[in-house]
């Protein structure tokens, strides 16, 4: 079966979709015992990690593992010797879609919504992860089906699920910084290549790989091992780089605390790399070495507030308030919230909101905990998304939150896309090549209609390109 006349039958069967099952009550589809049935796709590397979690709640039975990577694969295979195993996502729909209540997909960035969008369509929960799509009119496609299905969703950010999270926003509801303005974040990524030429070589494809499915919607090109099993981070046309690798991560607390939604204008400055003396390389096919992003929103409950991020070894300035040999915060990133009366302090994955200077923890009392945590922070993310599946409970990170905030990391690559992007010209007089930059500008954007404003070009990286037969529908 061609992938085009899957996704439109998949699609014409949920329209058509009217004798309800006995498993679906109102809008929830509730499986019928206390054991969520799944089939995983992308089941080596991160997915394996996501797979052991969600074993680790006792509540869930996987009906199929589909992964295009045998070797990448073999150790989850290996721990679930009995679980059907597949490399295409299209046959476990065709021979399992009634087997299943759920879907968990830990695939590179780029393969996110061509797999999850047609279960989805079928009323199966969802959990994928982070970043939740590849380009933002992915996202915005997902939070609405994930809507109009009325099914349980969760993205893979396991930050929407700590402590440090909530209490930050205790923190700032309480006023105790005052009127938030700016909030900068960091991260220590990318640790894989970046800002690199585009392979050229041909080389063999491994047995244990179907290099087709691999590329999905991306276009064909020959194998290269630059490209994976982690490396595709890095690349445009799999990836989203540093800032869609952790961006959903860090910015979670500053995009929930803050009420963020769209954004209204970005811009970026990156890393220029040199093969010559005065002679620039064109590695616009790579995310960059570095870059920092600059991000505005304008909050209903906080009026303008300015989002700063720094990756690639390039972090924010330190505050004043800061101690002699105190840092603000891990190795991995954070986030500095500014107020008018005072600093904010979050680190990366624990959250572990202090306010600067540090003595003041010890002169202010905490806000009372006001809102709700989840059993197990961070490590109870896939218990929040299986108890949520099985009894209704809300869940941390679901596509109505986590597709705004994907949108909004997105955004922040646009610009960078827009900083890479250049035209090759030659100089009439000496015979030089050199580039022209008619990218680098502010963004502007109309989130509501999901639109760039004032850079047409930038409207094609948000409805992203599909390879023919592999396009959304």
């Amino acid at each position: 079966m061609k992938r085009r006349t899957f996704l439109k039958q998949s699609a014409a069967t949920s329209a058509a979709f009217s004798i309800v099952p006995s498993y679906v009550l109102g809008k929830q589809h509730v499986p019928p015992s206390d054991t969520l049935y799944i089939a995983a796709f992308g089941v080596g590397g991160r997915g394996g990690g996501v797979i052991r979690g969600l074993q680790e709640t006792g509540k869930v039975k996987f009906v199929a593992f589909c992964d295009v990577d045998e070797q990448r694969a073999a150790p989850t295979y290996e721990a679930f010797p009995d679980v059907k195993r597949y490399k295409d996502y299209r046959k476990v729909y065709k021979k399992h879609l009634k087997d299943m209540d759920a879907i968990m997909v830990a695939t590179p960035d780029h393969t996110h919504a061509t797999i999850a969008l047609p279960f989805m369509r079928e009323k199966k929960h969802a959990y994928v992860e982070k970043p939740l799509t590849h380009n933002i009119r992915e996202a915005r496609l997902m939070t609405e089906v994930a809507a109009q299905m009325g099914i349980v969703t969760q993205m893979g950010n396991q930050g929407a699920s700590s402590d440090g999270s909530r209490e930050a926003r205790e923190w700032i509801d309480a006023g105790i910084i005052g009127e938030v303005q700016k909030v900068d974040c960091w991260t220590n990524r990318p640790v894989w290549p970046q800002g690199v030429p585009l392979p050229t070589e041909k080389q063999a494809i491994p047995d244990t790989l179907d290099w087709d499915l691999w590329l999905g919607p991306a276009a064909m090109r020959d194998y290269n091992a630059a490209y994976l099993p982690f490396k595709w981070r890095g690349w445009w046309d799999f990836g989203t780089g540093a800032l869609g690798d952790m961006g959903c991560h860090i910015m979670e607390t500053p995009f929930s605390v803050l009420d963020l939604g769209y954004p209204t204008e970005a811009e970026a400055s990156c890393t220029t790399n040199w093969v010559g003396d005065f002679v620039e390389a064109d590695y616009s096919a790579s995310c960059p070495s570095s870059s920092i992003v600059r991000l505005k929103f304008d909050t209903p409950n906080h009026g303008k507030v300015e989002l700063n991020w720094f990756d690639g070894g390039l972090k924010p300035d330190l505050p004043d308030a800061l101690a002699d040999g105190e840092t603000i915060g891990d190795n991995g990133g954070g986030s500095i919230f500014y107020g008018t009366r005072g600093i904010l302090v979050c680190d990366t994955y624990s959250r572990n909101a202090r306010l600067l200077p540090s003595s003041l923890m010890g002169l202010i009392n905490k806000p009372a905990p006001v809102l709700p945590r989840v059993e197990g922070g961070t490590g109870g993310h896939q218990q929040n998304w299986v108890d949520a599946c099985l009894n209704g409970t809300p869940t941390s990170s679901p596509f109505s939150r986590a597709g705004k905030l994907t949108e909004s990391v997105l955004m922040g690559n646009l610009a960078i896309r827009a900083y890479q992007y250049k035209v090759r010209k030659i100089n009439e007089r000496n015979g030089r090549a050199y580039f022209e930059y008619p990218g680098r500008k502010k963004i502007q954007w109309d989130g509501e209609n999901m639109t760039v404003t004032n850079f047409d070009l930038g409207n094609e990286w948000v409805r992203g390109s599909y390879r023919k037969g592999w396009e959304l529908v």
